[in-house]
């Protein structure tokens, strides 16, 4: 018979053998697409009429400050950031990032990565701002034009050590930033292809001995990860149409030997990792404007010092929404933060005028109530003929009543200024078609009348067009405005970059205060959707049209 005794020894190195072969705990915590909210602000996106409060970096802090008191000999964690870091919320928009920064370096981050938005002020004024930077800012692929060497305000990885285990992290920003930035503000450096520039430092970390290998990318999943992957990569997979630079599940599928990929650039959150079924490699990725932070549980083994698993910290999954009435907010991030936020808001809740109605992002087509006021404002101000913007240009929607600079901030968070230019009809209708080319959806447009088919063939799809009511005139001189960052070539638009300087004239006027003042002067305001743009793929051509496209 075997002694109590026996048993009892047995059981004990049972238990001793269980919690030595523990796998070790790595919290990651992360964000993506800060673009400045790190204020307190409401979730309208969530509840329009009764928007919970979310509590920003103060709500963040508690959170963070409370999953680092967990670590231990089994245990530790990172903060990592993979960009667009402060451009878009008052508080980082208007101090070009320094108070985001400020905030990054209380809170302990671990490191951030270069996003797309960081150069909306220009690379000068970009690295000012990371002169304010006590962590590390990675990005593996961008190059200054001179040197060929990467640009000297980032490092291509960061090399950290947790528990024992060796973690190499590596950054990287979209190559789709040569296609949203002003050139003017890239113009000393290129975006290298991201495929190549990983492979080459995956090299290089496990040459440094790294048992872990992340990938902290400004670059994101698709919106549908699996039908996208099924579609890429499955039975009845197509040839990829390259016009955009690789995405996360991309990189994930394509180079071997990443554990993790942590993303961003696309604003869109997921409650799980999605996972690679050939490299199995985990992509993650959370909501944009500090609504939420990520945080995964990597559970690392023992003795391979290998990725084993992975836990969410609550069944809601990975991504912990910033509620200010779940989690109490940091009182001494608070403070720091208001600080900031009054000195950059200050005159900012004046009422400025009124609208008679929503002002919605939704609408029909490429129309919005919205986006048909903005483009009013914009020809109306310059007295020009036609007026456009992309569709992606409009960032938020005006209440009904009151309108404060706030909101026009929040519909304009971006620099843009305005640019008229002369050009002929024949280049008007190109800028049109090709907004309508292919698959892309038009533009915002006044001061036109637009009928397209899109069974016709690419550059001869508009059916119908008038100018001020009246036919195009295939050879008249109109006046046109727009902004400098479509003026710079981008949403496509290249063909604008051939308008002679001699036509341009630059107003430097920025388009918040545009809007502004036409609401000052106008209220209250109004707009509807109309008819000035429309798809009808059975229309005909117009006989006008023919006669004058054959002048």
């Amino acid at each position: 018979m075997i002694s109590k005794k026996i048993l009892l020894i047995t059981a004990i190195l049972f238990l001793l053998s269980y919690l030595t072969a523990e796998d070790l705990i790595l919290d990651i915590m992360f964000s993506n697409d800060i673009h400045g909210g790190i204020d307190r602000y409401p979730a309208t996106f969530m509840n329009p009429e009764f928007p919970p409060m979310l509590g920003g970096g103060a709500v963040a802090a508690t959170y963070i400050k409370e999953v680092r008191e967990k670590s231990g000999e089994q245990r530790d964690n990172l903060l990592i950031d993979v960009g667009d870091f402060f451009q878009g919320h008052p508080i980082g928009t208007v101090s070009k990032g320094v108070s985001v920064m400020e905030y990054m370096n209380k809170i302990g981050y671990d490191l951030t990565v270069v996003g797309n938005h960081e150069y909306d002020i220009g690379e000068d004024e970009l690295i000012k701002t990371y002169e304010h930077s006590k962590i590390p800012i990675l990005a593996c692929n961008i190059i200054n034009k001179k040197t060929g060497k990467l640009v000297d305000y980032v490092q291509p990885y960061l090399m950290v050590e947790k528990m024992g285990v060796k973690i190499g992290i590596i950054g990287v920003t979209t190559t789709d930033t040569e296609m949203m930035s002003f050139p003017e503000h890239i113009k000393n450096i290129d975006f290298t292809p991201v495929k190549p520039a990983v492979e080459k430092y995956i090299k290089i970390v496990k040459d440094e001995g790294a048992d872990i290998v992340i990938v902290a990318g400004h670059m994101g999943l698709p919106y549908t990860p699996q039908p996208t992957y099924d579609y890429r990569y499955g039975d009845k997979k197509r040839e990829r149409e390259y016009r955009w630079g690789l995405d996360s599940q991309e990189l994930a599928h394509e180079v071997d030997g990443i554990d993790l990929i942590i993303g961003g650039h696309m604003h869109k959150g997921f409650d799980e990792p999605w996972e690679d079924p050939v490299t199995h490699t985990l992509c993650i990725q959370g909501y944009a404007y500090g609504s939420s932070l990520g945080h995964i549980l990597i559970k690392i083994d023992k003795e391979t010092k290998q990725l084993s698993g992975w836990e969410a910290p609550t069944e809601k999954g990975i991504l912990v929404t910033l509620f200010e009435d779940q989690i109490i907010p940091d009182k001494d991030m608070y403070g720091f933060i208001e600080e900031r936020r009054k000195k950059a808001e200050k005159g900012m809740d004046e009422v400025i005028g009124e609208t008679s109605v929503f002002l919605s992002k939704s609408g029909t087509g490429a129309q919005s109530v919205i986006g048909n006021f903005i483009v009013d404002v914009m020809r109306e101000a310059t007295n020009a003929d036609f007026s456009f913007l992309n569709l992606g240009g409009i960032r938020d929607e005006i209440d009904l009543g009151p309108i404060t600079y706030r909101e026009v901030f929040n519909v304009q968070p971006f620099d843009n200024q305005l640019v008229v230019f002369k050009a002929s009809g024949e280049f008007l209708k190109r800028i049109i078609e090709k907004r309508v080319e292919g698959s892309r959806h038009g533009l915002r447009v006044s001061g036109v009348n637009v009928v397209y088919n899109r069974k016709r063939k690419n550059f001869d799809r508009v059916t119908k067009l008038l100018i001020g009511g009246e036919p195009w005139d295939k050879d008249k001189i109109y006046t046109i405005v727009t902004t400098d960052f479509l003026m710079q070539g981008n949403a496509g638009l290249t063909l604008l970059t051939q308008v002679p300087e001699e036509d341009i004239t630059r107003l430097e006027n920025n388009m918040r205060d545009v809007i502004a003042d036409y609401i000052r002067k106008n209220s209250p305001v109004k707009a509807r959707i109309d008819d000035r743009w429309k798809k009808d793929d059975n229309s005909e051509m117009d006989p006008q049209l023919i006669k004058e496209l054959n002048k």
